[in-house]
């Protein structure tokens, strides 16, 4: 079985503090064995790296980098929470494309959250998924992913 920390330190990956909430709500909740992030922007030392509208303002290739980020906020939200560790299973991921006109390439953006969960957690990284593209993101953001995680 894979040891999220100790595969994280393999692939030279830090989990970045949590970024703050920009309403009233928490970044992670536990309910029994699940633990729900809200939603997460891909913030960089507390800054969006990219605003604006993915197929416009932003390419297809830079969201995709723009989603890891994001799913790399969610881990550390759960982190927080419980402990990258007690993560046994990864069961869902929800990503949010900001979109322009005609992009509909929303499932190749959110393989950038996708393929490092599979990389953290290996076979139990692999999860249901949805992605959507919308109008408008909070900040400007492009993208903005949140995950649904089941812990020991």
């Amino acid at each position: 079985m894979t040891v999220p920390s100790a595969r994280l330190t393999e692939l030279g990956i830090e989990l970045p503090p949590v970024a703050a909430p920009l309403a009233a709500y928490q970044p992670a909740v536990r309910t029994g064995s699940l633990v729900y992030t809200s939603g997460q922007l891909p913030f960089v030392a507390g800054q969006l790296p990219a605003t604006g509208k993915v197929g416009a303002e932003v390419s297809a290739e830079d969201a995709v980098g723009l989603a890891r980020t994001c799913a790399l906020n969610a881990l550390a939200a759960v982190h927080a929470l419980v402990g990258i560790d007690a993560v046994v299973r990864v069961v869902k991921v929800v990503g949010f494309v900001a979109s322009a006109p005609g992009f509909t390439g929303q499932p190749a953006v959110l393989n950038g959250a996708s393929e490092l969960l599979g990389e953290v957690f290996g076979e139990a990284g692999r999860h249901a998924r949805s992605a959507v593209g919308v109008a408008e993101l909070p900040a400007n953001s492009p993208v903005e992913v949140e995950l649904i995680v089941e812990v020991g």
